[in-house]
């Protein structure tokens, strides 16, 4: 029940800012491997910091693509129901 106000909201946050929480953290966790690589000459944390990003946004698509099958799946109706409800 929790879990699922936590979505709603922030799927809320994301509507009215017109941005998902997931890219504003992938969009700072850039600027942090910048940071890093540049101008504290860190290359090694910068280049695996920079590796944060793909993976979040990645992990973001996944769950999106996981929700969109189960609204599918849930309004299809299989061969089954459809011979049964005839």
């Amino acid at each position: 029940m929790a879990e699922q106000s936590e979505k709603t909201t922030a799927e809320k946050v994301g509507r009215q800012t017109g941005r998902d929480p997931i890219v504003v953290a992938a969009a700072g966790s850039v600027l942090l491997a910048w940071y890093q690589y540049y101008v504290r000459g860190n290359k090694e944390h910068g280049l695996f910091i920079g590796l944060w990003p793909p993976t979040m946004l990645a992990f973001s698509n996944a769950l999106q693509l996981n929700d969109l099958s189960r609204e599918a799946e849930a309004k299809t109706t299989t061969l089954y129901d459809w011979v049964t409800n005839r």
